[in-house]
């Protein structure tokens, strides 16, 4: 069965995303970490998942960047894979090899689980990171938390189970002090 990885960039020491046009996003992209994500092992990481899902937001929003980008290291991954937007709304998906999946989170989930080995990337936005941990859908939780105390942001864990245990598998810290932490849920 396919493991569902969620993968969380810009994250602060205090808990907060890098919300776009704040202070923190413009930390977290003048670092070489985004500004070049080239680590062999991410890119490995990604270019090997079975398919990468995201929420409407998060589609838009890649898929402009991955389209007009194509020198970016994650657009020849990104616009081959299969992808797999989760919406209620989004009616056509015009990035290539996407499909929209409108029905039963939990359903939709298992039948891209079921199948093989492997592993599935939940991109976000945060409305679908928080609905698969409702679910209790996350296998592994990869997060880089960024040395910086945002202040502002959107909390990444509000409205999620209270309890929520994690093992910690990895944490790598870079020369520009970001930790990249991953966790496997604890079952």
């Amino acid at each position: 069965m396919r493991k569902l990885v969620a993968t969380v960039f810009n994250y602060s020491l205090d808990g907060l995303l890098a919300d776009e046009g704040t202070d923190f996003w413009k930390f977290c992209f003048d670092l070489p970490e985004n500004r070049e994500p080239e680590a062999p092992a991410h890119l490995d990481f990604l270019r090997n998942a079975y398919t990468h899902i995201m929420g409407r937001t998060a589609y838009e929003s890649i898929s402009k960047g991955m389209s007009s980008s194509p020198d970016h290291p994650f657009a020849g991954i990104l616009n081959t894979g299969r992808k797999v937007v989760f919406s209620q709304t989004l009616k056509t998906a015009d990035w290539p090899n996407t499909t929209i999946a409108a029905g039963d989170t939990t359903k939709e989930i298992d039948k891209l689980r079921t199948g093989g080995d492997g592993h599935i990337v939940v991109w976000g936005g945060v409305r679908l990171w928080r609905s698969l941990m409702r679910l209790d859908l996350i296998d592994e939780l990869e997060l880089s938390m960024f040395p910086y105390v945002a202040g502002e942001g959107t909390r990444l864990f509000d409205g999620t189970p209270n309890s929520y245990r994690l093992d910690l598998i990895s944490s790598t810290p870079s020369d520009n002090g970001i930790i990249y932490l991953h966790y496997r849920r604890r079952r």
